[in-house]
């Protein structure tokens, strides 16, 4: 990734998804400067401030990320890259792991619920009701006392098959 800025598959992540500019994209873009990166639209990306024009702010991005070589097009697997990110930044997370779990379940919907990422809306929703009730039905085997262990071992086996793929 882009001069390990690990931030940078969040952003990708974003505009894929055509999501709105706000302050994280100039958080980024100060993040990119300061790994030795310049160009002139990240200069200004860096200097962004509220009220946004979402239509010029959607246009410098995108110059940004050109300049950059960073390519967001394929939405499936910039979202594919950007759940490595999060399956490797929280492996060892369990108290992030029904945050994360739930930004899985937006880019299983996100992906027209592509059965490749089923499993995990599935833990999300079992975690999820595993927080209020003692039963779940997403899960076979999965119960409070084992949740957990059951989301690192997913975790774990999504990691490596990333890894083997690249």
């Amino acid at each position: 990734m882009e001069g390990r800025i690990l931030s940078t598959y969040r952003i990708l992540k974003e505009k894929a998804c055509n999501a709105d500019i706000d302050e994280s994209w100039a958080e980024w873009a100060i993040e990119m400067m300061q790994a030795g990166y310049e160009n002139e639209n990240l200069y200004q990306l860096a200097g962004i401030s509220n009220p946004y024009n979402q239509f010029e702010l959607q246009e410098l991005t995108s110059k940004v990320l050109n300049d950059l070589n960073l390519d967001y097009y394929d939405k499936r697997e910039t979202l594919k890259n950007y759940i490595y990110y999060l399956v490797s930044a929280n492996f060892d997370k369990p108290n992030n792991y029904f945050v994360i779990l739930k930004e899985f379940r937006d880019i299983y919907y996100e992906l027209d619920m592509d059965s490749e990422f089923q499993n995990l809306a599935l833990l999300y929703w079992a975690k999820d009701d595993l927080i209020y009730e003692d039963n779940q039905h997403y899960w076979d085997g999965a119960n409070r006392a084992n949740i957990d262990t059951i989301i690192r071992h997913e975790f774990e086996y999504l990691k490596q098959k990333f890894e083997t793929e690249k």
